[in-house]
């Protein structure tokens, strides 16, 4: 769950136990064992404080669920339900945790008891169980062993409703990104010698030299009892999917500078919730590695580090390299709490606290040919929690449709196809959208024959999701990376000239009118003219301002409050778009048509 949700006690009432308790006997035996239990249980004055947990911990505190009654049960499967809507499939149960955050514990039979409740209670929704941690707590020093469990509680996948993460990976050329992508997707080590990268390379130049140079896709996926679904088990991708209630899909990008530009294009116009910076342990932090970092911190995308490679490095090279990281994150522009992974409890404590705080940036050292601490990624995978809960989720779905064009292809027998992200609304097969804008600002009618999600069919596609669209005859020609694809409802407006609120992050000399600069925003990419900056003649390095941009070769759509990125060359800036301006050449109502194709004729 993504917000915080109120604890309520679900230890069953002195009531539900039967009429019998109501007696004045049993009634004063009970205050008598209260007083009895006061006094065993009185606290010396030296004792350290009971431990607790923080109210703000975002999962849910059951003290025990100890034989309830049949309507106490119903009452809390109902909650359950709701909490996994509000979780968007996941929830994380603590047992033995009064409402305040105090760690109670429980007895091993009171536990057994309990986890068996939880258990009926998911099987009643659809869900399964998975016990994450159990530790024991000393509230009481007198008191025998107490414990307290939490536990992942997991939605059995039905119609392709299964929770999807997107992960970008990033890291200096060489660093073993693409290998390690290789062993968590394929299931298999690698032998030393890059073997396990050779699926995941698109071109033939990448096999070649070793290096990405494109954007890829791989997944990974987990089940509901949280075990891990990949390639060794399934031979297609529609298998992984069908099998899987939460996958991870990676985002694949290229480390060499000279691939910068698609390494920024796919952080800005993939939408990643998380980024994970692969880092050699051999080689430390070199290369594009502190830009990369830079790029995912100015994003304001969370970003957790990899130490790989530290089979051939000798211990003292892995903990240099580890101090190296930890002094980056700690920088004044960094602001990180670097947090190592070093066992099963770190790695749940990371992902719960990963997504509960921007400051904390947890580290795995771990290699591909050994497998060492392989197994500590995935868990931490596997528990990590989505970003955006339910209700966000619902109010992007209830807007007008909007999907961002990254990818196109020409597949034979299919026709032409797209692929990018659903920004907002909802997408169904045979819906009819329009796309642009063109060169000349128009707006282009089509159909969607059909979608693929995960390479498996999809009826319909939710926003946030990414995914292919099949436009059967539509010409290829008139579509280009950049373009939308939208709802005709909602009018869309075209741009030549926009102002974005800016800070110039670096530049050698002076900022001023006149300047070309590459500017993404979003899937846009094009270079772009400062034409003026408000109040002041020019722009140094770490200064701030209002700047107009025009855009130099074709009107691209925007939306203000759209995180901007600019570069060239040394010169990188970050902001947004605070205005979209009026021009002779913009046009406020495009004229939409449909395409100059005779052969076009469903699209019609």
């Amino acid at each position: 769950a993504a917000c915080r949700i109120p604890t309520v006690r679900m230890d069953a009432p002195v009531s539900d136990r039967g009429p019998c308790a109501a007696g004045r006997g049993r009634r004063s035996r009970a205050r008598r064992g209260k007083r009895g239990r006061r006094r065993r249980g009185r606290r010396r004055k030296d004792a350290p404080p009971p431990p607790f947990l923080p109210p703000e911990v975002i999962s849910h505190f059951p003290l025990k669920l100890v034989n309830p009654t049949q309507y106490r049960f119903e009452h809390l499967a109902t909650q359950l339900k709701w909490r996994l809507q509000e979780g968007r499939g996941e929830a994380v149960y603590q047992i033995g945790v009064e409402d305040n955050g105090l760690l109670v514990g429980l007895s091993d039979r009171d536990m057994r008891a309990s986890l068996g409740t939880l258990r009926r209670m998911a099987e009643k929704v659809g869900a399964d169980i998975t016990l994450l941690r159990e530790r024991e707590v000393d509230y009481d020093s007198e008191r025998s062993c107490r414990k307290i469990a939490e536990v992942l509680v997991r939605k059995v996948p039905d119609d392709q409703q299964f929770l999807d993460l997107r992960v970008a990976v990033l890291g200096n050329v060489d660093s073993g990104k693409s290998t390690l992508l290789g062993v968590l997707t394929q299931g298999e080590l690698d032998n030393g010698r890059g073997r396990a990268r050779l699926n995941l390379f698109r071109h033939l130049h990448e096999i070649q030299t070793g290096r990405t140079s494109s954007i890829s896709f791989e997944i990974l996926g987990f089940n509901s009892k949280g075990e891990v679904v990949n390639y060794s088990d399934s031979r297609t991708a529609e298998e992984i999917c069908e099998s899987s209630s939460k996958m991870i899909t990676f985002i694949d990008l290229a480390g060499h500078h000279k691939y910068l530009k698609t390494t920024i294009f796919g952080l800005t116009s993939y939408c990643p919730d998380f980024a994970m910076l692969v880092v050699g342990a051999n080689t430390g932090v070199a290369g594009t590695t502190r830009e990369h970092l830079g790029l995912a911190m100015a994003l304001k995308v969370p970003i957790f580090i990899v130490v790989s490679k530290v089979d051939v490095c000798v211990r003292g090279a892995v903990e240099r390299t580890v101090r190296q990281l930890e002094r980056l994150l700690k920088q004044p522009g960094c602001g990180k709490v670097p947090l190592l992974v070093a066992s099963g409890d770190d790695a749940v404590t990371a992902a719960q606290q990963f997504t509960q705080t921007s400051s904390v940036t947890p580290i795995f050292l771990l290699s591909s040919v050994s497998g060492q601490n392989l197994d500590l990624l995935k868990v931490f995978f596997n528990i990590l929690p989505p970003l955006s809960n339910s209700k966000e989720q619902e109010e992007l779905m209830q807007q007008l449709t909007e999907f961002q064009v990254d990818e196109i292809y020409t597949v034979p027998d299919v026709g032409t196809v797209v692929g990018g992200t659903l920004y907002s609304g909802v997408c169904r097969e045979g819906e009819r959208l329009v796309v642009g804008p063109t060169d000349d600002g128009r707006f282009l009618r089509l159909k969607v024959c059909s979608i693929q999600r995960n390479r498996s069919a999809c009826r319909v596609l939710r926003a946030g999701q990414a995914a292919t669209l099949a436009l059967g005859n539509f010409p290829r020609a008139l579509l280009r990376k950049g373009m939308v694809m939208v709802s005709p409802k909602m009018n869309p407006t075209i741009c030549w000239q926009f102002e974005a609120s800016i800070v110039l992050l670096f530049h050698a000399k002076t900022f001023r009118r006149g300047f070309q600069v590459t500017v993404h925003v979003g899937n846009v990419r094009q270079t772009a003219t400062v034409e003026c900056l408000h109040g002041k003649e020019e722009l140094r390095t770490g200064e701030r301002a209002v700047v107009r941009f025009r855009f130099m070769k074709h009107p691209e759509y925007l939306r203000v409050g759209a995180k901007l990125l600019f570069r060239e060359g040394v010169t990188k800036g970050i902001g947004h778009v605070a205005q979209l301006l009026a021009h002779d050449q913009n046009r406020t109502h495009v004229h939409i048509q449909p395409p100059s194709n005779n052969n076009n004729n469903n699209n019609n």
